[in-house]
């Protein structure tokens, strides 16, 4: 976490970024966040999306009905200032399941809207079945018996000094609501090929409020950090050096179980196949009683970067 940021105002920031405000029926609209690097961060769009999608459906407590699975495409690159339109479609109203349709977009200097994301979520009303879990969780260190990631960035760019640019500076140490802690390795260096695959426990840098639908999209808003990073392992190559161009092109989430963003999850990501400039990354997020919460896949571009 910052050393300058307490950590209740990071994650009220991040509970305020993501509450979307009504503007017309089934329009709503999505603050933007500044970080420094002239993009919205794509779990942004996904969970502020999803929020406005629960908006229409009602039942924010534990007997309406929440979301069980959501897919999305990445159709352009977000711009951190201007405000983020989320237009809802209600394609389905049943007894036992919604569903929704949502657009987001940003308008441009000429008055026009430019579409970033489109999205579908499916809802459920709580439900009693039969269960089975085949998803034994990985062997990994506690997260008490790891260092934060935060804090693994300040050493490393304190050690760079000169060699990082304003740009690598920024993006590295910029104060974040979520303390993720790597397992492994630091696979966002990616100093040398490796299997791909990762793990990293995650959560709040604070308390959250007893929402599930709150708790819903900031597991969401997690979902989006280290994937994509997943396929680059066995290529020895890393974002943070510039050697890669990448971007999200879509993400799916299925939530099999409730579970609070601000106690310990643990995110098992690996990458089954990359080629023809895209990578396939697929996660499993776990509870520390090693239960299945959710799961994740999303497929990215990722193209070495040219030599200057």
């Amino acid at each position: 976490m910052s050393d300058t940021v307490p950590p209740e105002k990071l994650v009220g920031g991040l509970v305020k970024l993501l509450t979307v405000e009504k503007r017309a029926t089934d329009v709503y609209q999505g603050r933007p966040q500044k970080g420094g690097t002239g993009r919205v961060f794509g779990g942004q769009v996904i969970a502020q999306a999803l929020q406005a999608a629960q908006a229409t459906v009602g039942g924010s407590g534990t007997d309406g009905k929440q979301a069980h699975s959501l897919h999305a495409y990445f159709l352009r690159g977000g711009k951190e200032g201007p405000p983020i339109e989320y237009r809802i479609e209600r394609d389905f109203d049943g007894r036992s399941f919604a569903n929704r349709r949502v657009v987001a977009s940003q308008e441009n200097e000429d008055g026009t809207s430019t579409p970033i994301l489109n999205l579908t979520a499916s809802f459920q009303a709580p439900e009693d079945g039969m269960e089975h879990e085949d998803a034994p969780m990985p062997d990994v260190p506690a997260p008490d018996d790891l260092r934060s990631d935060m804090e693994v960035r300040r050493e490393i760019a304190e050690k760079a000094g000169d060699k990082l640019s304003e740009a690598q500076r920024n993006m590295m140490l910029r104060p974040r609501p979520i303390d993720m802690r790597t397992c492994d390795r630091l696979h966002w260096m990616n100093r040398e090929p490796s299997e791909p695959r990762a793990h990293s426990w995650f959560r709040t840098v604070a308390p959250l409020p007893d929402d599930p639908q709150l708790h819903r999209a900031i597991i969401s808003y997690a979902s989006d950090y280290t994937l994509l990073g997943t396929s680059a392992l066995p290529h020895g190559l890393s974002w943070m050096r510039g050697e890669l161009v990448g971007a999200s092109l879509d993400h799916a989430l299925w939530f099999h179980r409730p579970a609070r963003a601000d106690e310990w999850l643990l995110y098992a990501t690996q990458s089954p196949w990359s080629g023809s400039g895209r990578g396939m990354n697929l996660g499993r997020i776990f509870n520390q009683r090693g239960e299945l919460v959710a799961s994740v896949a999303q497929e990215g571009m990722m193209r070495k970067r040219k030599s200057k």
